[in-house]
């Protein structure tokens, strides 16, 4: 992969995309580990550069994290898809809305659990 802004924001999509996987998980952490998860990742953000669509998506996205009472981990991945596609290209956009997809079957699956 080519230095830049185009790998800085594959980076920063994988960061983020960590960070709301772990929204799922059973037992799920403390809303204040949460929200210091999210912080640490906005710090992390700060120093990568990033198309100015991906970076708008984002910033969306974290404020979103920032409540995670509320944060739908499918919701919050599958309003990075267009802007992937658009500054990452159409492999890296296909391989979110699957991971989308994924997480959409997980939530749904846990839901019915409860």
């Amino acid at each position: 992969m080519v230095r830049g802004p185009r790998r800085d924001g594959l980076f920063a999509v994988w960061l983020l995309v960590r960070v709301v996987r772990d929204f799922q998980l059973e037992p799920p952490f403390p809303d204040r580990l949460q929200r210091r998860r999210v912080a640490a990742l906005e710090a992390r953000l700060t120093s990568l550069t990033m198309p100015a669509p991906l970076r708008r998506a984002i910033a969306s996205a974290l404020g979103q994290l920032r409540e995670p009472a509320t944060a739908n981990p499918a919701m919050v991945l599958a309003q990075l898809v267009a802007p992937v596609r658009e500054s990452a290209g159409a492999e890296a956009a296909d391989l979110l809305a699957d991971l989308v997809r994924t997480t959409r079957e997980a939530g749904a699956g846990a839901a019915s659990r409860k």
